[in-house]
């Protein structure tokens, strides 16, 4: 029975049990024979489901939201607006197009034929490994499309965050779903290799690091031929031209690399700006940093908690190190804050200046509240280090001429560019990545494409025959 410790103080929050092989295969079995009579419920029903789950979660938000701060650290009123905002905008967008996005693709009418087209067809039974950082909005981009396109789901979340898998079972029953729709199955990692190789899956989702992405495609590939997503890694750049506002752009781009104590795939993790705006830029950011209130997550007037585990507060700390010792100079760092210390979990906003792309710091993902902001002469530059990197999962550009901002979106090597904006899902657009970031859909209507299969319709007419003389 793994024990999940809280970043908060180090101490045990929860406990769950992991499934044996055995459990799994009941879970699984469970899960196919539910699909098979799923299948043909209507979509509306469908997606009058997901909205019950939602009503559902809202009657346990406050004990929903108090237990993910406790697993992982999110302060407490971030860990509510990740339902009230995130997963609700998401869902209900999902739940709209649904009818749709998985509408057959009928080709024009041809004599001789009845009908010809595609349909986008269940897979059968999604398995969705979701990552801890954002419990609630990673697995939701799943879970909720593959239920819209008559699938079962079986949720496998981070240790760190398990209970949150029960937490979408419970509401999904609650909210009416038959037994067997939306499953936790908590997992260690080779009874999970196990299952993706026992053919039994229709598809696979995985959200986390580049090494677990590689090993889920190594299982997936090895006795399979079905689908796999891989949202990764991210180093995810911010580009600050001459023309920007200011403190508009320090606002957001503070926000961006902070929130969730920077533990965001999609979070700014490197800074350029633009000669003649980076003083200017630099004090407005370091001002704003300044201005996060460090604590216990689970006190309203806490907006940076505790990062998820020590090893990966250490992690943050060492990039820092290194860069200060490679010549980087530190505007922002412990001695700016109160930092608590009932665990080594607690890292303040560090901001270091003088940077390059020698350091650790600007290439390789920090995952934390670290940020690194380097002058450039202009924009050619800046793009150039904006696509100096392994990952391409989110891009943003910061600049009052749109145009100009768009035209240089078309050179970013990312799955999104955003233009005075950044760290955010639009549930209308695809969310996607390229290099190490993965591959993969997730969101729109091209996310339903993950969890269905075509099949062609060819239906030909059988020619009359001739009467008999």
């Amino acid at each position: 029975m793994p024990d999940i410790v809280s970043p908060i103080d180090g101490r045990k929050a929860y406990s769950f049990d992991l499934l044996d092989d055995d459990a799994v295969a009941r879970r699984v079995a469970l899960a196919q024979a539910t699909a098979r009579g799923f299948r043909d419920v209507p979509i509306a029903e469908r997606a009058a489901l997901c909205r019950g789950m939602l009503a559902a979660y809202a009657r346990r938000l406050d004990e929903n939201a108090s237990a993910i701060t406790r697993m992982m650290g999110k302060p407490i009123g971030q860990s509510r607006a990740e339902f009230e905002r995130t997963m609700v905008e998401r869902t209900e967008h999902l739940c709209t197009i649904a009818e749709a996005a998985l509408a057959d693709e009928r080709l024009p009418a041809k004599p001789g034929f009845r009908a010809r087209y595609v349909r986008h067809e269940p897979v059968g039974v999604v398995l969705d490994i979701a990552a801890w950082n954002y419990p609630l909005a990673i697995a939701v981009n799943v879970i909720v499309p593959a239920v819209l396109a008559g699938n079962a789901v079986l949720v496998k979340h981070a240790s760190q965050t398990a209970l949150v898998a029960e937490q979408f079972e419970r509401a999904f029953l609650e909210a009416g779903a038959p037994e067997g729709l939306v499953q936790a199955a908590p997992m260690d990692h080779p009874t999970t290799a196990r299952l993706i190789a026992s053919r039994a899956l229709g598809y696979v989702s995985f959200t986390g690091s580049v090494r677990g992405g590689h090993e889920i495609y190594r299982a997936v590939a090895d006795q399979n031929f079905i689908p796999a997503g891989m949202e990764l890694g991210g180093k995810d750049p911010a580009l600050v031209l001459e023309d920007a506002d200011v403190a508009f752009a320090a606002e957001n781009l503070v926000d961006g690399a902070f929130y969730n104590a920077g533990q965001s795939c999609c979070g700014i993790e490197r800074i350029y700006v633009v000669e003649p705006l980076y003083d200017a830029f630099v004090e407005a950011f370091v001002a704003g940093a300044r201005q996060y209130v460090m604590g216990d997550p689970l006190e309203a007037a806490t907006n940076l908690g505790p990062m998820v585990d020590a090893k990966s507060a250490d992690f943050v700390r060492g990039q820092v190190a290194a860069a200060r010792a490679a010549g980087a100079r530190q505007l922002v760092g412990d001695d700016d804050f109160d930092v608590p210390d009932r665990s080594r979990c607690y890292v303040a906003p560090q901001v270091l200046v003088d940077v390059d792309h020698s350091m650790a710091l600007m290439h390789e993902e920090t995952f934390g509240p670290a940020i690194g902001i380097m002058k450039v002469a202009n924009e050619a530059e800046g793009l150039a280090l904006m696509n100096d990197s392994e990952f391409g999962l989110t891009a943003s550009i910061w600049t009052g001429d749109a145009e100009r901002g768009e035209a240089l979106a078309e050179e970013v090597e990312a799955g999104t560019v955003y233009l005075n904006r950044c760290d955010y899902l639009d549930p209308g657009l695809a969310w996607t990545g390229v290099k190490d970031s993965g591959f993969g859909c997730s969101l729109s209507t091209l996310g339903f494409r993950s969890v269905t299969r075509p099949k062609s319709y060819h239906l030909r007419e059988q020619p009359p025959r001739e009467e008999a003389r």
